[in-house]
């Protein structure tokens, strides 16, 4: 078995971060009896935690996922035919650029396939169209705020 110093198996971060290169992913996390340990090129630092709620973790992302639209304010409930939720996990831009006009605004008309915001992803810059025409009667993010997948976006109606 690989040496370890101080509880943290340095082969198995070895490991990972050639895998992580192989691979051109930019995150792995593994799980091994009482720790897990995420490496990240993505600038974060690599850390080692034990388990104490890993379950609880795992569970609370697909609940928020399987219900976008609970993101509404309470005793407002909204037509999910007439939200647009996140289709990826990133920063929301309501403007193509800093200081340049908003792709839309409360109350703009929109046609089918019209651009509404972007979403930054890994360095790329998705649009997000509209998935049918109407008059956007909500924006429920801010410019440059991180979304998450399936967060409600626009109510189009």
């Amino acid at each position: 078995m690989a040496e370890k110093k101080s509880g943290i198996d340095q082969a198995l971060i070895r490991d990972l971060a050639n895998i992580l290169n192989d691979t051109d992913l930019t995150e792995i996390e593994v799980e091994q009896e009482d720790m897990r340990i995420r490496v990240s090129r993505a600038g974060t630092t690599q850390y080692v935690q034990a388990p104490i709620a890993a379950p609880a973790a795992y569970a609370a992302p697909a609940a928020a996922a399987a219900a976008p639209a609970a993101a509404a304010p309470a005793g407002k409930t909204r037509n999910p035919d007439n939200v647009v939720s996140a289709p990826m996990v990133g920063t929301a831009y309501l403007a193509p650029a800093p200081g340049a006009a908003a792709f839309i605004q409360t109350g703009a008309v929109v046609k089918e396939g019209q651009t509404l915001l972007i979403i930054e992803a890994m360095k790329t810059m998705n649009q997000i169209p509209a998935p049918k025409s109407g008059t956007i009667t909500e924006i429920l993010v801010q410019d440059g705020r991180p979304v998450e997948y399936g967060e409600a976006l626009v109510v189009i109606e």
